[in-house]
């Protein structure tokens, strides 16, 4: 099995709707991502998909993200725009964008600050 990973970071502003402490109010992160993937296949060079293909994944979801207001995206109108949901988010549009490569998205980590972090996965 091989696992491959890359990671970015974006800075967003959001707020946690219903949510009794704090974060309630607006306010922002500079979050970090990493993203892991599995497969048990190479091509016929020895590599199981470029990096650059990832990176480039992440970046165009990442770009989206950036200096945004989360609340005000379609993804988060109806689901706070917590880490949690951040990191589901994350996962399921590489899911799609990878759709038909012979790579798997194994995980998505998501850390709001050096200290809190949360990991998506299906596994």
């Amino acid at each position: 099995m091989y696992r491959l990973s890359v990671s970015d970071s974006f800075s967003a502003a959001h707020r946690l709707c219903g949510y009794q402490g704090a974060c309630r109010n607006l306010h922002g992160h500079n979050w970090k991502v990493k993203v892991c993937l599995a497969t048990d296949q190479l091509d016929e060079i020895g590599m199981a998909l470029d990096f650059g293909v990832i990176k480039q994944v992440l970046s165009s979801i990442l770009d989206e993200l950036d200096h945004a207001y989360l609340n005000e995206l379609p993804a988060f109108t109806q689901h706070n725009p917590t880490s949690e949901n951040l990191a589901r988010y994350v996962f399921e549009r590489f899911e799609r964008e990878l759709a038909g490569k012979p790579v798997r998205v194994e995980s998505v980590e998501i850390q709001e600050s050096e200290r809190s972090a949360v990991v998506y996965s299906h596994v």
